[in-house]
């Protein structure tokens, strides 16, 4: 694996309350996480970094005890999801400073040729193959739902005045459904995780001609381009290869 990551305060906010891990790529198995927090006087901050540490915990914990195959992934991610959202939860409840805080959540580890994904908010991961950029995951966003829904076009999505506000998020309820994806992942493909305050500023074609244009920078050139249109928000982006 090559693998790429940066994450940028942007232009506007007072800290980053992004965060990320990225695992020993000399594993077995490959795992990355991504958080882009919200909620109150540091509340975002705490959130992204209490889900990534509780994920990798948790991942570091179990993974040992189970045979590594396409059934047992999935549900190791999903249990790992749902036990960070257990501990953002309980310390919003113990601190009325916090009460408001959670996070999205993207979490993707590779084994074998495939990744298995995790997915809650609105962060998202892609993957580059050939000539072709897909989404993977899905926003769980009002306006995705009002787009799905057939009530406004995606054009119009792009624009929404509440574009940014998030039907499901880490931390905030007791319970948690996350998307549970199942990807290959094969020789030359790229996979790109990314907190929205990439995604609000850069079109998927944009995001693809930097990225197969000038892997080597592309990081950097995604949060460049990201800042040079007002940098609204924190800026996160990991890019693994498979090579």
């Amino acid at each position: 694996m090559r693998v790429l990551a940066t994450s940028d305060k942007g232009m506007v906010r007072e800290i980053n309350q992004d965060y990320y891990y990225i695992s020993n790529q000399d594993l077995e198995y490959n795992l990355y996480i991504l958080a882009d927090g919200m909620g109150g006087y540091n509340g975002g901050e705490i959130a992204s970094r209490l889900a990534v540490d509780s994920v990798k915990q948790y991942i570091d914990e179990h993974i040992k005890k189970i045979e590594l195959n396409k059934e047992t992934l999935p549900e190791l991610i999903k249990n790992s999801m749902e036990y960070a959202n257990k501990m953002v939860y309980e310390k919003s409840k113990k601190d009325i400073n916090l009460s408001e805080m959670g996070t999205t959540l993207e979490v993707c580890l590779i084994y074998n040729n495939k990744a298995y994904i995790g997915h809650i908010g609105d962060s998202r991961v892609y993957r580059i193959r050939k000539n072709i950029i897909r989404k993977l995951t899905i926003d769980h966003s009002y306006v995705e739902k009002l787009v799905r829904d057939g009530k406004i076009t995606r054009e119009e999505s792009y624009h929404h005045p509440k574009k940014n506000m998030l039907i499901k998020a880490l931390g905030c309820e007791e319970k948690i459904e996350p998307d549970i994806l199942v990807k290959g992942f094969l020789n030359e493909d790229i996979i790109l995780m990314c907190s929205d305050g990439l995604t609000n500023l850069l079109s998927d074609k944009e995001i693809y001609e930097i990225v197969t244009n000038n892997l080597e920078n592309a990081n950097k050139l995604l949060i460049q381009t990201a800042n040079t249109r007002g940098g609204y928000d924190n800026i996160t982006a990991i890019i693994i290869e498979n090579i």
